[in-house]
């Protein structure tokens, strides 16, 4: 019998109307999941957003009042895309009100707020999925089971780097990313994230980091609110100070004992989403960049003793491609990433049964965040531990 479930949304901006698009489009890519999403209420700040929530994303209707989503009644899962500032208190009031989320990184807008975050949905029972999104393409999938399958031997070597030029412009506006008070942490929450996570799930917990930070364009043009995102570019105009940093460089040690190196840019001249790891064994290697998301780096010995890297095209054979698309070669792209997460999280309701990643998993990657932030500091070597929060 097909479950209908209502869906609420909290943050019309492009996040907002991906996972709204990425709902709808389960039924197509996993039919078995017998469930159809009822867009129920949509808010955002800004009243013209919201509108478009229903004039064009198929909401029943829409509120500049973000709490009224959460409290209706035909609403049983929220997606959490408002800017970071807001996701504590969003995420809070819908673990109380008994209400499953599918939220974005980084959960808070430092490590403590993801901690509150994680303990209310501990008391609450309730279901979640974050969005640590690169975990879901084929090819990374294929490379964490060529790891665990000893394929490529002892794993002795490993680098992550993400690094982008979304604000390598210095005419980039300063949009509330660069604003502690909306954004919290920097590129440490953006980007690093994404790179911290991506290398627990292939590699296992990490132990201790130290880990140093820069502001590469320290000021920027002020953006108009409600106007444009953090890509945008303004020429002239008022100057405001960027309050949180722009680089991130960091040595990880796992709880295995590898030592890797993890890096994170978001104003980088030249890669626009460089989002590279490179994993090294004693029998082979194996790289992945996001940029060529669709093609996975392998490194094995031939039988005629002949080695060198080979690309690998993923294809049907490979986890979640058959969903897609028929054959090898045909490329899946960011938002099918998007889609996989949205058939995890109904996946979930349907079920009942918590998969990854969640807010636990987002839990552990901001203790690895927050041994980071503590290395900024202390130019030291800092343990990965338990995160306390204000009561």
């Amino acid at each position: 019998m097909t479950r209908e479930v209502g869906i609420g949304l909290l943050g019309v901006g492009w996040m907002g109307e991906l996972h709204t698009a990425s709902y709808a489009r389960v039924r197509h890519h996993f039919p078995e999941l017998d469930v159809v999403p009822r867009f129920v209420m949509a808010a955002d700040d800004v009243e013209a957003r919201a509108r478009l929530a229903v004039e064009r994303l198929g909401y029943e209707r829409f509120t500049t009042d973000w709490r009224e989503v959460v409290e209706h009644p035909d609403v049983e899962a929220l997606s959490i895309t408002a800017p970071n500032h807001m996701h504590r208190e969003m995420a809070v009031a819908a673990a109380r009100a008994g209400k499953h989320f599918w939220g974005e990184k980084p959960l808070g807008r430092f490590p403590a707020e993801t901690a509150e975050i994680a303990a209310a949905v501990e008391e609450a029972g309730i279901l979640t999925t974050v969005g640590l999104n690169y975990r879901h393409a084929p090819a990374v999938l294929h490379a964490k089971d060529l790891i665990g399958a000893g394929t490529l031997g002892e794993i002795n070597h490993y680098r992550c780097h993400f690094v982008a030029s979304y604000s390598a412009h210095p005419q980039g506006v300063l949009s509330w990313r660069f604003l502690r008070a909306a954004a919290g942490l920097g590129v440490l929450g953006d980007l690093m994230s994404h790179a911290a996570d991506l290398s627990q799930f292939l590699l296992g917990p990490i132990a201790r980091v130290t880990a140093r930070a820069r502001t590469l364009i320290p000021r920027r043009p002020k953006a108009v609110p409600g106007v444009g995102t953090h890509f945008s570019v303004a020429e002239g105009g008022e100057l405001g100070d960027v309050e949180n940093e722009d680089w991130v460089g960091s040595l990880v040690e796992f709880e295995s004992g590898l030592v890797g190196i993890l890096e994170a840019g978001r104003a980088v001249v030249g890669p626009d989403a460089r989002y590279v790891f490179e994993a090294n064994g004693t029998r082979g290697a194996v790289a992945w960049d996001f940029e060529r998301l669709n093609e996975l780096r392998l490194h094995l010995p031939l039988e005629n003793g002949d080695t060198g890297w080979s690309s690998v095209l993923m294809g049907p054979q490979h986890p979640h491609f058959a969903r897609f698309l028929p054959g090898a070669g045909l490329p899946m792209g960011f938002n099918d990433l998007k889609v996989i997460e949205a058939y995890l999280f109904l996946q979930s309701l349907l079920d009942g049964q918590q998969r990854e990643p969640g807010v636990r998993e987002m839990l552990a990657t901001a203790r690895v965040l927050d041994a980071m932030q503590r290395s900024f500091d202390s130019n030291a070597w800092e343990d990965v531990r338990a995160l306390s929060y204000p009561a």
